[in-house]
């Protein structure tokens, strides 16, 4: 029986010597994960092509207010690809460096659109790449750990919602054609669910419960050899 106590005091002494993991401070970058990666790709691609979408419609739109909406959409991209690459690299990321096959048969389209089948075309595709992006600027800014993504989820929050509403004021966003809104699935609320949800996230042992769990064992430890000692007496 002793030498089953001292065995399990021992154990408990182990765990004790065993530091506590070390819990991340605020702010400091973590390892990316698959969202932020795909956020940091995808604004990297819309800008790999609405800048020259935007240029075209700078200089081919059929009105004044066409071309001066493709123009801002075209400088603000310049400025949101930068702000990209400059995080992709300070978080060491890969990103795109040529639009996806799909955006570059856009921009075919585009080119060979003209007058108000250009515009119109122009709004369109624009309005509809941007709608896609929205709620997963959303989605990364609400769930990310890494405080670079989450600023430039900040930053590209506010073009994007800025680049929608230039698009809409040209009159030509057909609404009734949007693809409807992708909404997130209902919460798991089980226990199964929130055991899930929390894993990664609890907070280590503490050292005092542990001292306190050795303190006890060995107490035991010395009271039952003390009682054997008398008995043999």
């Amino acid at each position: 029986m002793i030498r089953t106590l001292l065995t399990g005091a021992t154990v408990v002494a182990v765990l004790a010597l065993v530091p506590a993991p070390a819990m991340a401070a605020p702010g400091v970058p973590t390892q990316l994960n698959a969202a932020d990666q795909a956020l940091l790709n995808g604004v990297r691609q819309a800008g790999l092509w609405e800048m020259p979408a935007g240029q075209m419609a700078a200089q081919k739109g059929s009105t004044e207010k066409m071309r001066a909406v493709g123009q801002y959409i075209a400088d603000q991209h310049v400025q949101l690809d930068q702000l990209v690459v400059d995080a992709a690299n300070e978080l060491g990321a890969t990103i795109p460096a040529t639009p996806t096959a799909e955006q570059s048969g856009w921009l075919s389209e585009l080119q060979n659109a003209e007058g108000a089948r250009f515009d119109q075309t122009f709004v369109t595709r624009l309005r509809a790449a941007h709608g896609k992006i929205f709620p997963v600027i959303g989605a990364v800014r609400a769930a990310t750990r890494n405080p670079v993504v989450r600023k430039l989820a900040d930053q590209a929050n506010t073009f994007v919602s800025n680049h929608m509403k230039m698009l809409e004021s040209t009159g030509l966003v057909q609404y009734e054609k949007l693809p409807p809104a992708a909404m997130p699935p209902a919460q798991d609320l089980s226990a199964i669910g929130m055991a899930t949800a929390n894993a990664g996230i609890n907070p280590p042992v503490s050292p005092i419960v542990l001292w306190t769990m050795l303190i006890g064992m060995l107490a035991i430890a010395a009271f039952a050899s003390l009682r054997i000692m008398r008995s043999r007496r």
